[in-house]
């Protein structure tokens, strides 16, 4: 077997690191340290591996070796030797990989968790060419979370939510959230924080407590885990939840926190409140601008409508108004589904902003918004449908009086 064209070499390294990370992964589960990988830094490993006797450098020179399996030998002229090498390059770190998540390193020693966490995600993805297999992640997951690995143990927690691997079971899933929560996992907090404050998995809530979990969280955001940041900024915004005395500069800092680790809502976010001086920040469009923009260059729907909207009226000595932006920004938000984003296409088409008029066009987008429970939306189809009865209704008096005015000559362009 050799390195797998899906996701192969250091693809599948990387692809099993970041899943590691994304969970809150433990000491030596997340991603390798960037390194220029030769023969010589291969054989170093090699030799520090086998000397040391140490499972994280065991693992580590696996996962070099996988690396390898892609990088090394490419200007061989002899194709099935290239193909041999590479091979057995891939092999011999897939071996060992297997071998210190099934016995470890030496007689007695345990297996070691960080490999157990590391090939339950290509489990999971179906990275390292392996076959997506639920029950063998969930297995190593609970193996690895057994030796106390946080990461491995939130991940055992997701199964038993998701029914992945074993049966659904939301009490068990709760139990292995607050355990890994308690050894430190980030996301483990801030996903017991979630359940505490919504009442989920059979939970009641308790917001004091889900806040204690978001600050925890909180207090170890990175770009990975920015999540509690912005849910304490959302809490703490405005009044409505019991225990939170609301606090407008906090919540601004909070956001301004997670948007500094890219996190795209908190991005929106800060656009919105410098766009219309919220949460105790001045209105400045140049901000609100910069704010939209990177959050909308990660995708974001609502940061795309944002954008429209400063287009459309411009911003002196900032932003040229365009017409032809506003839509296209629009129009990017409706093709991800955003009601709000629908409405607006649908404005665009009727009045002709951006875009050639087109009521048809116009209506169509309407409908999709409407369909979403979007207002605006209903109320403007309910308008083109009483203007479409009254232009029918002077049709036919006009025809009937045998008179052709500029009504019916404008129906028959349309």
């Amino acid at each position: 077997m050799g390195p797998p064209a899906r996701i192969n070499g250091a693809a599948a390294v990387a692809a099993a690191s970041a899943t590691a990370t994304a969970a809150g992964a433990g000491a030596g589960a997340g991603p390798p340290q960037r390194r220029s990988l030769t023969i010589e830094v291969l054989d170093a490993m090699r030799q520090r591996a086998k000397d040391s006797n140490d499972p994280s450098a065991q693992l580590e020179y696996a996962k070099a070796l996988i690396e390898a399996a892609v990088t090394f030998g490419n200007d061989d002229p002899d194709p099935k030797r290239q193909k041999k090498n590479k091979e057995a390059l891939f092999l011999e770190g897939l071996k060992i990989i297997k071998r210190l998540a099934s016995t470890g390193v030496g007689i007695g020693k345990p297996a070691y968790p960080d490999a157990q966490f590391f090939l339950a995600n290509c489990y999971g993805n179906g990275s390292l060419g392996l076959e997506i297999d639920h029950d063998k992640a969930f297995n190593l997951y609970t193996q690895a979370s057994k030796q106390n690995h946080p990461a491995a143990t939130y991940r055992t927690g997701v199964c038993y939510e998701l029914g992945a691997g074993t049966k659904r079971d939301h009490n068990r899933a709760v139990q292995f959230y607050r355990k890994a929560a308690a050894l430190g996992d980030t996301a483990a907090m801030y996903k017991s924080g979630m359940i505490l404050l919504k009442g989920l998995l059979g939970l009641q809530s308790n917001p004091r407590e889900a806040i204690t979990w978001f600050k925890r969280a909180a207090a170890n955001a990175d770009e990975d885990n920015p999540h509690a940041l912005h849910e304490l900024g959302l809490c703490f915004e405005k009044a409505g939840i019991p225990s939170v005395i609301p606090d407008e500069a906090y919540s601004r800092e909070l956001f301004t926190q997670a948007a500094g680790y890219s996190y795209a809502p908190s991005q929106f976010k800060l656009g919105h409140c410098y766009e219309y001086g919220t949460l105790t920040c001045p209105v400045d469009p140049r901000r609100s601008i910069a704010w939209y923009t990177r959050a909308a260059e990660q995708g974001d729907p609502e940061s795309e409508l944002g954008l429209s909207g400063w287009y459309l009226t411009g911003a002196e000595g900032v932003l040229k108004q365009s017409d032809t932006e506003a839509y296209l920004w629009a129009r990017k938000a409706a093709d991800k589904g955003l009601a709000r984003g629908e409405y607006a296409v649908g404005y665009y088409s009727e009045v002709g902003i951006g875009v050639k008029q087109d009521l048809e066009e116009s209506r169509r987008w309407y409908l999709r918004s409407a369909a979403q429970g979007n207002n605006r939306a209903k109320k403007r189809l309910t308008d083109m449908k009483k203007m479409g009865a009254i232009r029918r209704g002077r049709h036919d008096r006009a025809r009937q009086s045998g008179q052709q005015g500029p009504e019916d000559e404008n129906c028959k362009v349309m």
